[in-house]
């Protein structure tokens, strides 16, 4: 098990414009090539966007990507047309695939707080796809089967057990509260890379002062 503090991601964004940005693998001018990836996993990051911020339109290409929203609302634009606005609790999945040009802004008059995770493809190229799920349950896992994942969300009262998925690869990241995995302690930001995840359990912490905690959770082949 790896575990990675959120005080070691690199800071990125434009704290000017009104973006703050935490990533915890290689991104961007943040070369490291020790971090490059776990599994399909290649981008862990937390965006805060203040009202009437956001992400111009720019590129992807051969890259399956991930979002959750933590706080506020995401309003998503792309090349293909699309249009729509993402809330808490709802997952959106975007395939890159051969290219496609997106617009990622928060349009609402509140701060704006989401995870985007990138993995990798199995096979390159394609036509962009485009999916959202609103209000995803804890026991439904969110399949991306171009990169070989499954996105489980778990939502954890204090003290509550859950299991990390036995696979090949695991990363688990804590969204919000506090969670034991193993005998490590990890809290809001924090994550770990497990290899061969077998019998790994996350229990919320049960202090005066918890109130559960929420997980993402990636099982990978490879």
């Amino acid at each position: 098990m790896d575990v990675r503090r959120a005080g070691e991601r690199y800071r990125g964004g434009d704290p000017a414009a009104g973006i703050e940005s935490l990533h915890a693998f290689s991104f961007g001018p943040h070369y490291d090539p020790d971090n490059l990836r776990f599994g399909a996993v290649i981008a862990c990051n937390e965006e805060r966007l203040a009202p009437g911020a956001g992400f111009d339109e720019h590129p992807h290409s051969h890259t399956e990507i991930v979002t959750w929203v933590v706080e506020g609302e995401l309003t998503h634009r792309d090349s293909t047309g699309r249009t729509s606005v993402i809330r808490p609790g709802d997952v959106q999945w975007l395939s890159a695939a051969g290219g496609v040009r997106h617009v990622e802004r928060n349009d609402a008059d509140v701060p704006l707080v989401f995870v985007q995770m990138w993995l990798a493809p199995l096979l390159p190229g394609g036509d962009p796809a485009y999916e959202v799920v609103h209000g995803i349950a804890d026991s439904t896992p969110y399949a991306v089967p171009q990169a070989g994942a499954m996105l489980h969300v778990r939502r954890l009262a204090p003290g509550e057990r859950t299991a990390v998925p036995d696979a090949a690869y695991a990363y688990v990241h804590v969204v919000r509260g506090e969670v034991r995995l193993g005998d490590v302690e990890l809290g809001p930001g924090d994550a770990a890379r497990i290899a061969d995840a077998k019998n790994v359990e996350a229990v919320a912490a049960v202090e005066a002062e918890a109130k559960g905690a929420e997980l993402l959770m990636w099982e990978m082949s490879g």
